[in-house]
């Protein structure tokens, strides 16, 4: 009996599924301490940071989710010196601050001393309801802006690694914030933009099936091309690490580089379409059914491309049948099969499976 057959057709009907890493701490000894600052700033000086954006907050992937009555008890914890949860915020190369943990209470003070909303359902001092910022006593006013919270720095000098971990320590949410949704915040700028702007065009979205991405998976999938096609020769696992790495090095790209990558991403991006159609970066079965989006054919096919690099001309000349017969051949071989649905980040098999498709495509296109 045909046990490889089995195996074959049990990865195809129940894949396994690529789980986050944990990432081990792969760096020296010296290196892993957590070099933190504590801060007690004043209401004022917080909203006076949030103002000039020297302190930055994030918007994730759930942005800011308190209603009026939780921001308003908040305002009223602060009318009676109830203790604030302490704030962590990140240090910027330059100098600027991110928030860390505390997105939710820093946005709620902000809003209130811009006169945003009115206070509602206050426990203590119901008397209070209706009343914005600007239309309390100038002795409650006075009062909230001078009350102190306490802020804990982790400085820049801190390993980009250790300062993902803890993030990802402090994530207490509900539903748990992935990879991504944290890159998202910790690394927001031109590059992070520019990656959300190409993961919303719907050819994109339909070729990734994510056209209902609400866990920001195509984004993750942009960036692991941007990052790939920079230097995957030199990829190290783990991929969480990797990318982190690349986002924190090129989060402010200039206009000129965000350009060329966009123009590379679109250009690799529209001859996979051409080449492969309703069959770009999806595996199948023999019968070319149960197409389903892998991330790491999407990996194999935009960087093969990218390395060949072959006009557009050409591609729209070849026979598309006999691409994806040669594709479905591909497909059925155990070995390469393997490479897309197990240890997907591991050095050898991201190496394998790029050198081995990038040599199809250079078969395909001889």
């Amino acid at each position: 009996m045909d046990n490889n057959k089995s195996t074959r057709l049990a990865n195809k009907l129940f894949p396994v599924k690529e789980e986050y890493e944990i990432d081990i701490l792969d760096i020296p000894a010296d290196k892993r301490k957590l070099n933190t600052e504590t801060y007690d700033f004043t209401v004022s000086t917080i909203v006076e940071y949030i103002s000039e954006k020297h302190i930055d907050i994030p918007m994730f992937q759930r942005g800011y989710v308190w209603n009026r009555a939780q921001a308003s008890r908040l305002i009223e914890s602060l009318i009676i010196q109830c203790p604030i949860p302490v704030v962590y915020l990140s240090q910027n190369t330059d100098e600027t601050l991110s928030v860390i943990d505390g997105n939710q209470r820093l946005t709620s003070i902000s809003l209130y001393l811009n006169d945003e909303f009115p206070l509602t359902g206050l426990a203590t001092y119901p008397e209070l309801d209706g009343f914005r910022f600007s239309e309390l006593d100038p002795r409650f006013q006075r009062h909230i802006r001078n009350r102190t919270i306490r802020c804990i720095v982790i400085l820049k000098d801190t390993h980009p690694q250790i300062k993902f971990d803890v993030f990802e320590r402090l994530n207490t949410g509900s539903v748990k914030l992935n990879p991504q949704e944290l890159r998202h915040g910790i690394y927001n700028g031109p590059l992070i933009e520019t990656i959300e702007e190409l993961s919303n065009n719907s050819q994109f979205k339909k070729a990734t099936s994510t056209t209902n991405d609400k866990r920001m998976k195509g984004e993750e999938m942009i960036l692991r091309f941007f990052a790939l096609h920079d230097d995957w020769q030199n990829y190290q696992k783990p991929m969480t690490t990797y990318l982190n790495n690349y986002a924190e090095n090129n989060r402010f790209f200039d206009h000129e580089n965000l350009n060329r990558l966009s123009r590379t991403f679109k250009s690799n991006f529209n001859k996979c379409i051409e080449l492969y159609g309703e069959y770009t970066f999806k595996t199948f079965d023999e019968k070319r059914k149960r197409l389903k989006s892998n991330t790491a054919l999407f990996d194999a096919q935009m960087i093969s491309m990218s390395i060949i690099n072959p006009p557009i001309g050409r591609l729209e000349e070849i026979d598309k049948n006999r691409v994806i017969a040669r594709l479905s051949e591909l497909m059925n071989d155990e070995d390469f099969y393997g490479s897309l649905t197990k240890g997907t980040t591991d050095r050898n098999t991201v190496h394998k499976r790029i050198n081995e498709y990038t040599d199809f495509l250079r078969n395909i296109l001889s």
